[in-house]
C-alpha cells in the first residue's frame, strides 16, 4: 500500500498536469459550496469537465439529456443534496442520479466537487488501485459506496482528503500506464 508521503507525492502531481482540470474543479466547488444548489449550466460544466479530453459522442448525448431537465428541478435536488445534514451518501446519490444524464459517475463529481474532505470521483483505475478487479457493471451506485469507504478508510487513515487520496491513486494508474 502506498504511505502518506507517495500519496501527496501523487496528488501534486495531479494538480500539476491537470491544470485545466484542477482550475475548473476550484471554481466549481466554490461555486457549488457558496450557493448550495446547481444550475442546469453547473451541470453542462460537470459534463464538460469529465469529458474534455474524452469521447465528443457522448460528451454531447449527456448534454442533451442534462438539456431535458428544468432548472427548478434541478436546484430543487441540488438543494437537497448539499443541505442534507449528515454524509447520506446513499440519499445524496440517488437523489442526484434522479436528474436526466447525471450517472453514478458524474454525482460522484458532483460531491467530490462539493465536498473534497469526503468524496472522490468515481472511477476504474482508482477502484482497481483500491479494491482490485472490476466487478461486472462497475458504475453502479453500491459500488461507489463500496468505493467511497476504500478512499475514505485509505484518507482517514493518512488524514487526508478523500479526493486528494482519489487523485493520487488516479494519476498513479494513469502515469504507469503509459
Amino acid at each position: 500500500m502506498v504511505d502518506k508521503k507517495e500519496l501527496l507525492k501523487w496528488s501534486k502531481k495531479y494538480d500539476k498536469d491537470q491544470g485545466w482540470w484542477v482550475q475548473k474543479e476550484n471554481e466549481l466547488g466554490a461555486k457549488f459550496r457558496r450557493n448550495k444548489v446547481l444550475t442546469r449550466d453547473d451541470l453542462a460544466q460537470i459534463v464538460e469537465w469529465k469529458f474534455k479530453d474524452g469521447s465528443e459522442e457522448k460528451k454531447k448525448r449527456v448534454l442533451a439529456a442534462i438539456a431535458q431537465n428544468d432548472e427548478a428541478t434541478v436546484a430543487r435536488i441540488s438543494g437537497q443534496v448539499f443541505n442534507v445534514p449528515s454524509n447520506d451518501d446513499a440519499y445524496r446519490l440517488n437523489s442526484l442520479t434522479m436528474l436526466n444524464g447525471v450517472s453514478p459517475v458524474l454525482a460522484s463529481i458532483i460531491l467530490a466537487f462539493f465536498d473534497p474532505k469526503q468524496y472522490g470521483v468515481f472511477d476504474a483505475q482508482v477502484w482497481k488501485a483500491l479494491l482490485g478487479n472490476e466487478p461486472p457493471n462497475l458504475f453502479a451506485p453500491q459500488n461507489y459506496l463500496k468505493l467511497l469507504a476504500a478512499l475514505r478508510k485509505t484518507a482517514s487513515k493518512n488524514n487526508l482528503d478523500a479526493r486528494t487520496v482519489e487523485k493520487a491513486f488516479f494519476k498513479k494508474k494513469l502515469d504507469e500506464s503509459r
